[in-house]
Order: structure tokens, then C-alpha cells, then sequence
């Protein structure tokens, strides 16, 4: 078993940019796509996750400092740490049940593809890591195998199908065609977050008030392009974390560059992913009778949108603001912080871009993560030394709002819990 788990490191260690190309060209000659085009395809995927993987890099390596600025600036003190997406990507390959994850992973969604219960693909092999965490939780109080794998299937069938759901908002929102995401760091906000931030829309005075990028471009012209909202919203920022002039400067240009950047990459995705997706949906209509065929990719491609952006470094300072007033929170804000673009995404699609009714959504819905993470932290820091993972110095606890504070997550948990 620790053979099998140390050749999936490796294998994930290759990254989305040799994975994603290789399983795309393997699914073209799959269906029938010559192989010249089918590995077109993949290499224009990969050089597109390249290009979105570097601004994704810009955006948290800008991002999280000044958000952790903020933390220390204010100095703000609670017993559990946030320790981010990448500590419960590594506690959860840590886990005697990785190696099982993504050969059972595949297996389950042919099988949902077949018996037409889902209509994703899922080729975004990376972030199974998110289904392995939720094994990982119930095997940590439980010590079954068996229970483990279960919540990792449950929690992979609730991504493909809201997944489904959420596949038209790509389309008619984000410009995306064909394509679903299953990411469970995303696609968890989305129950909730979607009929809530709609919700909000209908409420008396609030409706009113709308500020997409359109609408703010109209009003003010070319100092509403989103730009000129990056780099005024990233000055904010690092006004707010306290930093030297020219370190607030640099951090403005730095979003600025994300707001234009991401959707140009995005389009690159799409030049080398649209061949693939119609040779799918026409073999899979053909065989099976499946019209329409969705492949799942990683949130990444939808948060490069401008609204996405602006409402997440609104968010940042709000979120630590919260950490603090919120009674019975104990989580610390910190390597999650720079992952809130994914949080928020399916919450903007659903609120058709408007910044401000998707700030008042996501507040609410991040402060039931803080509960949540403060909740799953016990569980989560045995998780951790089950799995030999360094814990911070002079840290009791840690946690994660990205998976920790993920609603399907603690769910299952919660739900398994009963039984052990």
C-alpha cells in the first residue's frame, strides 16, 4: 500500500499541466479523434493551464501576504490555525486510503456516464484530492476502510452532480461551453450560495443595487474597466496590511494583471478543449444516447472573471473581520485566505455578477465555514498527525476553511460520526 500511495504521489507531483494533457489526448483517441488532433488539443489544454496556473500563482502570491498582513497588523489571536488548501491536499495523500481514490474515481463516474446519472467527465484528476479528504476524515474516526472509501464516493457524487447543475451558469455566465466543474472546494457553496445570493436579489432596496463590471464600466468609463478595478482594490489591500508604498503599488499592478490575464488564458483553454468536447458528446450521443457531455475541469478557469476577483478581495478583509466578531469561532484565517476566488465563484455565476450582492452571500456563507472548521478541527488535527503531517510550532489545533469549513464535508462527517 505505501508502494501504491508513493507512485500516486509522483504521479499527482507531475501537476495539471503534464496530467490534465495527457488525459485529454487519451479521451480524444478514446473517441476517435485522430491522434494528431487529439494531442493538439492536449498540448493547447496544457500550455493553457500553464498560462492560468501562473496567474493563479500572481494572484495567491500577492494575495496571501497581504491578507496574512492583515492578520498580524490587527493582531488578531485564536487557538486554531487555518492551514490551507495545500496542508489538507498533503494530510489527505497522506492517507492509507489515497491509493484507492482515483482508480474508484474514474470507476464511478464511467458508471454514472453510463447509467446516465451524470453528464460530467470529470478529467481533473488533481482535485480528487478534495473526495480523499472526506475518506480520510471518516477513516480517522472510524478506522474502516470501508466507510472511508464510501464518504469519498458520496462526496464525489454530490460534486458531478451539482456539477450538472451548475454546467448552463458556465455556459451562460462565465462564456464557457461544454464544460462542468466538479471541484469540491467550489462546487460545495453552491447549494446554498445560489439560491441565497438570488434570494438576496428579491429583497426590498437591496435588488437595487447592482455593481457588475458592465454596470461599473457604464457609470465610470475607462476607470471602470476591470483593470483599473485590480489595481484599485489590490492599492486597498496592501493599504490595509499596512505595507511600504511601493510593495501597495506592486500589489495593485498584480491584480490588475490577474483581471486581464486570466480570461485570455481561458480562451486558449477553450481553443484546445472544444474539438475534444464535440468528438465526446457526438461518440457518447451515438453509444449511449447522452446529448449533452460536460468536462469537468478545475475551478481555475472560472475565477479569472472579473466580478469573481473583485468580490474576493472585498472579501479577504471582511473574512478576518468576521474571525474575530464571530462568537464561538476559533479559527484563525490564514492559508485559506488567498483561496476565496474559489470559494465565491458559483456564488458570482448565481448572482449574474453582481459584486454586491455576492460580498453580502459570501460573508454569510464564510462565516458558516468558520463554525464549521472550528467544529472539524479536532478531527482534523488527528487526521494530521495520523498521517505524520508537520503541525505548526505552538499550534493546538488546525483546521481548513477550504475543506474543513466544507459544507458536503462536514456533512458526511457529521453523518458518519453518528455510527462510530
Amino acid at each position: 500500500m505505501d508502494q501504491m500511495v508513493e507512485a500516486l504521489q509522483a504521479f499527482l507531483a507531475l501537476g495539471p499541466t503534464v496530467i490534465l494533457p495527457v488525459a485529454i489526448f487519451l479521451i480524444g483517441i478514446a473517441f476517435r479523434q485522430k491522434a494528431s488532433r487529439a494531442f493538439r488539443s492536449g498540448l493547447t489544454i496544457g500550455v493553457a493551464f500553464v498560462g492560468i496556473l501562473l496567474v493563479v500563482d500572481l494572484l495567491v502570491n500577492n494575495l496571501g501576504p497581504a491578507a496574512n498582513g492583515m492578520v498580524e497588523r490587527f493582531g488578531i489571536e485564536l487557538n486554531v490555525i487555518d492551514v490551507g488548501w495545500p496542508g489538507a491536499a498533503a494530510m489527505s495523500w497522506s492517507s492509507p486510503i489515497a491509493a484507492l481514490i482515483i482508480p474508484i474515481g474514474i470507476f464511478v463516474n464511467v458508471v454514472m456516464l453510463v447509467t446516465k446519472t451524470t453528464k460530467t467527465m470529470n478529467v481533473d484528476i488533481w482535485n480528487f484530492w478534495h473526495f480523499t479528504f472526506t475518506g480520510a476524515i471518516v477513516y480517522t474516526i472510524s478506522g474502516s476502510m470501508i466507510q472511508g472509501l464510501i464518504a469519498a464516493v458520496l462526496f464525489q457524487i454530490a460534486c458531478l452532480k451539482i456539477a450538472d447543475w451548475t454546467a448552463p451558469m458556465l455556459r451562460d455566465y462565465f462564456e464557457l461551453p461544454g464544460i462542468s466543474i466538479a471541484t469540491g472546494s467550489t462546487v460545495s457553496y453552491a447549494p446554498l450560495g445560489i439560491p441565497l445570493v438570488k434570494a438576496i436579489g428579491k429583497i426590498p432596496g437591496l435588488k437595487k443595487l447592482n455593481a457588475d463590471p458592465d454596470t461599473i464600466s457604464n457609470r465610470f468609463g475607462v476607470m471602470g474597466e476591470p483593470i483599473f478595478m485590480g489595481l484599485v482594490l489590490g492599492i486597498a489591500l496592501g493599504f490595509l496590511a499596512g505595507f511600504p508604498t511601493g510593495e501597495v503599488i506592486q500589489i495593485g499592478m498584480a491584480m490588475a494583471g490577474v483581471m486581464v490575464l486570466m480570461p485570455r488564458m481561458v480562451k486558449i483553454l477553450m481553443e484546445g478543449l472544444t474539438p475534444v468536447s464535440e468528438s465526446a458528446r457526438e461518440f457518447l450521443k451515438k453509444r449511449f444516447g447522452n446529448e449533452d457531455i460536460y468536462i469537468g475541469l478545475d475551478a481555475a478557469v472560472a475565477i479569472g472573471h472579473p466580478s469573481v476577483i473583485s468580490t474576493a478581495l472585498i472579501l479577504v478583509p471582511i473574512t478576518v473581520g468576521m474571525a474575530v466578531i464571530l462568537p464561538g469561532n476559533n479559527v484563525l484565517p490564514f492559508g485559506d485566505l488567498a483561496t476565496i476566488p474559489f470559494i465565491v465563484a458559483f456564488i458570482v455565476g448565481g448572482a449574474k455578477g453582481n459584486i454586491i450582492h455576492s460580498v453580502i452571500a459570501g460573508s454569510i456563507l464564510i462565516g458558516l465555514s468558520l463554525f464549521m472548521a472550528t467544529d472539524i478541527a479536532a478531527v482534523h488535527t488527528q487526521m494530521a498527525i495520523d498521517g505524520s503531517f508537520s503541525i505548526p510550532q505552538d499550534t493546538n489545533l488546525i483546521s481548513s476553511i477550504d475543506q474543513g469549513g466544507n459544507l458536503i464535508n462536514w456533512l458526511i462527517w457529521r453523518f458518519f460520526e453518528l455510527f462510530n
